[in-house]
């Protein structure tokens, strides 16, 4: 029988509800018929359910590690729960009878190939038909590019406003957007939209939310943030004008390595990502933390995972942003238990925890192993490890925080909250980062004392602006037998 884990069930489920409701189907037994073919790649179940006769579901395993569920059921969710429900089914190890496959199914196989070898035959065309090809590609190449030109043309209108805006605050002061003003800004921001300026529009909301909350409150916290915002935009607005001019100067409209292409918009697709040398091939990726935060600025909630890559302890983030417009359209990412085994992964541009990305992988159970090489790839150097994190931290256009695994001696109480101690004597307050849910008072509910002494840290280094001081916060603790995640 094809080997199914319930992970991999996890990961095949549009939402969580839909995975529980179809582990209940499977556990009640609603199945009256399960079968499946002689070669072991297609699986069928008849299940009972609400309407007037029986669903009849399929799993086809014609591609083992990209299962295809169908079901005759009236759900637009895909796969829906009685489809989940017969994975669990294969999971549980039932019993299955030797059925054919029906030729819907040989029918949906024949066209996949089809399509598949008509991809494969458009690279060996007859020299006549490879000309005409080449004249029309050429022809939309050169629309495409006359396209782009005017799009960073537009791009470039919009930075100059908002380099106008930029420089008003200054010279006026943060005060003067509160009040009725918050409303011109909020309008300015609708602007930036409408120039393709994503980035600096999500700044510039950022900003406002910021004053508002600050003319409510009245907290300094809101006050700083709105600065380190407006720093932000400044040195964003700068650089991309710069960065466009130079492009447009070029004929240049590709795209580049570099994090402001898709602050200006851009989306990389895997396959442009892989051609700029961002591949990994043959990764192993164990996820030690995964937490879920909501981006008012972006009107976003955004779904964190954070990787420990098994060869170099090197740590990535996968993201995935759901817009609030879009929730039941976008499928909410889930933690992983597990190491993902990787074919081939992408890398986006950026500094510090570079995000990653890739389309199908293996999952399989953590082993000690695992933890061992985690363990001993763990930064032993206190020092060193902040160095590094202030270098990047101080460039305003990084990410807020920078992850990384520290080995420590122990992790104690103090005055103020928690304290990393290293073997060296080295020591580091730990702490929550702005935006981010709170772990480090966690800490004190961990069950065993042992978690706390001769162990290894994921951390997050971060600017705590009250203290003027670089902090860490505590994400997970890796041991020799587990991963204790303090967000969850």
């Amino acid at each position: 029988m094809q080997q199914v884990t319930e992970q991999q069930i996890l990961s095949m489920a549009p939402n969580a509800a839909a995975a529980g409701n179809g582990r209940k189907i499977s556990q009640k037994g609603d199945f009256v018929r399960l079968e499946r073919s002689a070669d072991d790649t297609f699986y069928l179940g008849e299940c009972t359910g609400s309407g007037k006769n029986n669903y009849i579901t399929t799993v086809d395993f014609m591609e083992p590690g990209n299962p295809v569920c169908r079901c005759s059921c009236p759900s637009r969710l895909f796969p829906c729960k009685h489809g989940l429900a017969l994975l669990y089914e294969i999971l549980a190890g039932k019993n299955f009878g030797i059925c054919e496959i029906p030729e819907d199914i040989l029918k949906k196989r024949e066209k996949k190939q089809a399509r598949e070898a008509k991809s494969t035959a458009a690279g060996t065309l007859t020299a006549e038909d490879g000309e005409e090809a080449a004249k029309k590609k050429a022809s939309a190449l050169k629309s495409a590019k006359a396209a782009k030109t005017k799009k960073l043309k537009k791009q470039l209108e919009g930075l100059l406003l908002a380099d106008k805006l930029i420089r008003e605050l200054i010279h006026a002061g943060l005060g003067t957007m509160g009040g009725t003003a918050l409303k011109n800004y909020e309008q300015l921001a609708k602007q930036l939209g409408d120039y393709y300026l994503p980035g600096p529009q999500r700044l510039l909301n950022g900003l406002v939310l910021e004053i508002a909350a600050f003319q409510k409150d009245g907290r300094e916290e809101h006050y700083e943030s709105a600065i380190a915002i407006l720093e932000k935009f400044r040195m964003l607005v700068k650089k991309s004008q710069q960065y466009l001019s130079e492009k447009l100067e070029r004929g240049d409209v590709g795209q580049d390595d570099t994090v402001l292409y898709e602050e200006l918009g851009g989306v990389w697709k895997l396959s442009e990502l892989e051609a700029l040398g961002k591949g990994m091939a043959d990764a192993h990726l164990m996820q030690l933390a995964f937490w879920v935060t909501y981006d008012a600025a972006r009107k976003e909630y955004i779904d964190t995972g954070c990787w420990a890559d098994l060869a170099s302890g090197e740590i990535f983030v996968t993201r995935n942003y759901r817009p609030v417009k879009a929730l039941k359209y976008v499928k909410q990412e889930d933690t992983v238990f597990g190491v993902a085994d990787v074919p081939m992964a992408v890398c986006y541009p950026g500094e510090g925890n570079l995000r990653i990305r890739w389309d199908g992988a293996g999952l399989r159970p953590v082993e000690k192993e695992d933890l061992q090489k985690i363990r001993a790839m763990a930064g032993t150097s206190l020092a060193a490890e902040v160095k590094t994190a202030k270098n990047l931290l101080k460039n305003a256009l990084a990410d807020p925080v920078y992850l990384r695994l520290v080995s420590f001696a122990q992790i104690g109480k103090t005055r103020d909250g928690f304290a990393l101690e290293t073997e060296s004597g080295e020591t580091i307050a730990l702490g929550d980062a702005p935006g981010m849910e709170p772990s480090a008072d966690r800490l004190a509910l961990l069950p065993e004392k042992g978690f706390l002494r001769q162990q290894v840290l994921l951390g997050a280094f971060y600017y705590d602006g009250r203290t003027r001081r670089l902090n860490m916060q505590p994400i997970s603790i890796i041991t020799g037998e587990d991963v204790v995640r303090l967000l969850y």
